[in-house]
């Protein structure tokens, strides 16, 4: 079975030149899953239409991170609404609500944020969810409709216990990046992906951001891509006590239940199934 990196930026401009061999490099290593993650109208568009391109390999997501909220208009939502009837489109988000770099007000992204929540509840796709310092906020605007919701994720998850507790209380699944490997920033996390249940634990690249700060040798690009999963499934594994490769089994088994992936032999299996009640 292999991994599924759940957060892969590959509609940045970094992987313009080389990403047929960024997939490559990432299936020769066991990564043969990828979400694409959609984080603006454009982005959103150019991730299902590379998903589109690799339909045994990727999947993508659909939103408007908060960097970018202050931008948006009904006419471009209306538009990004039309992406989630596409099957390779699998999760809302990349969406929520970040006070650290506040690029758009903030009024601005808990009114785009808010309205993300309203269309997962509509489709009823799972949430794709960011958050950095504005968890005061995010928390009480996710309980408040958790309810109608399906399942969500904290992508990039790099809060404190608090914050965790809070999460998993609602029943949401969160995903670890490299930022575990780095030891001035993620130190915490080693203790705390140790209280995530197994069965709500993802792993992310967010390449081409994130590389794992001990990753050796390092790329003279210092760009982070897919292939680099196992590294932060290892990282994972060691703080937990895990062996790596049933916590691998364990995360790609979450992800495809999270996001509705089948494995392709589930997938097969499932169409003969539907000839045969025919």
């Amino acid at each position: 079975m292999g991994l599924i990196d759940i957060g892969a930026n590959l509609t940045h401009d970094s992987f313009a030149a080389d990403c047929g061999a960024v997939l490559a490099r990432a299936e020769a290593v066991g990564v043969t899953g990828l979400v694409v993650t959609g984080s603006s109208l454009a982005c959103s568009r150019a991730a299902l239409a590379l998903a589109q391109t690799h339909p045994h390999a990727l999947r993508c997501t659909a939103g408007v991170h908060p960097h970018h909220a202050a931008h948006q208009t009904p006419s471009a939502l209306a538009e990004l609404a039309t992406l989630w009837d596409a099957p390779e489109v699998v999760a809302v988000g990349e969406t929520g609500l970040d006070f650290f770099r506040d690029l758009s007000p903030r009024d601005a992204q808990e009114r785009v944020f808010e309205w993300h929540l309203e269309q997962a509840a509509r489709t009823g796709l799972p949430l794709f969810l960011h958050e950095r310092d504005a968890h005061a906020r995010f928390l009480p605007m996710i309980r408040t409709c958790r309810d109608l919701l399906s399942d969500a994720v904290v992508h990039c998850f790099t809060g404190d216990r608090a914050a965790l507790y809070a999460y998993l209380d609602l029943g949401m699944y969160v995903g670890i990046t490299g930022w575990i490997c780095d030891e001035r920033r993620g130190a915490h996390l080693l203790e705390l992906v140790r209280d995530i249940p197994a069965e709500r634990l993802l792993i992310e690249t967010d390449s081409p951001y994130l590389l794992p700060r001990d990753l050796r040798p390092r790329p003279r690009d210092g760009r982070n891509e897919p292939a680099f999963l196992p590294h932060v499934l290892a990282a994972v594994a060691r703080a937990r006590g895990d062996d790596p490769a049933l916590l691998g089994q364990q995360t790609t088994t979450n992800a495809r239940r999270f996001f509705r992936w089948p494995a392709e032999n589930d997938a097969a299996l499932a169409e003969v199934l539907s000839c045969q009640s025919r």
